[in-house]
């Protein structure tokens, strides 16, 4: 956890989906690390606005800057009330968030360095568009999953080995407490 603490102090802003905030209800800030510079921007992708509001991403957002993505399928009052929560709200897209055109949004803005932390539903969405520099996965020591558990990819994904995303193994570490993470550069 300290290792992903210290990975988010080095960006401009961590995007996660709606799903991880319903499942999770992340804080999403750098809590157990020296913070190097500003807290990075929140990013929730959520196509119709359904963050609830009572969650610990929107009773910050007046203090930690939040950026909630939505389409023109979310309702007028929804965007008021996360608007009223302090979070900024970007229209990108009609049926799904656009990730393209929110990426470009962003870029405009300033954010250089994004880190996506997931759902599988985005990291997937986030790959196929190939904007992606590099990936860190972590290997637990732990089996975890069954039929409803997230996986680190979701989504449409490939058929066939050979249309899969190719990746460079650039570096492999082991950790302490047994986790191996593996860093890769995306061709």
């Amino acid at each position: 956890l300290r290792r992903l603490h210290r990975l988010r102090s080095s960006v401009d802003a961590v995007i996660i989906g709606i799903s991880t905030v319903i499942a999770d209800n992340p804080r999403l800030t750098v809590r157990l690390v020296k913070r190097h510079g500003t807290t990075p921007v929140r990013i929730i992708v959520d196509s119709i606005g359904r963050i609830p509001l009572d969650s610990k991403i929107l009773k910050s957002a007046s203090k930690i800057n939040t950026i909630v993505a939505v389409t023109k399928q979310a309702s007028d009052e929804r965007v008021d009330k996360i608007k009223s929560a302090g979070a900024i709200v970007i229209v990108a897209g009609t049926r799904t968030v656009d990730l393209k055109e929110l990426f470009f949004i962003l870029k405009k803005m300033g954010f250089n360095k994004i880190l996506v932390e997931g759902g599988g539903e985005l990291n997937w969405s986030i790959l196929q568009l190939g904007i992606v520099n590099e990936l860190m996965v972590t290997v637990a020591p732990r089996i975890v999953g069954g039929r409803t558990a997230t996986t680190l990819v979701e989504g449409d994904g490939y058929d066939r080995i050979s249309d899969g995303i190719k990746m460079e193994l650039i570096k492999m570490s082991r950790q302490n407490n047994g986790e191996v993470v593996l860093y890769y550069k995306l061709s």
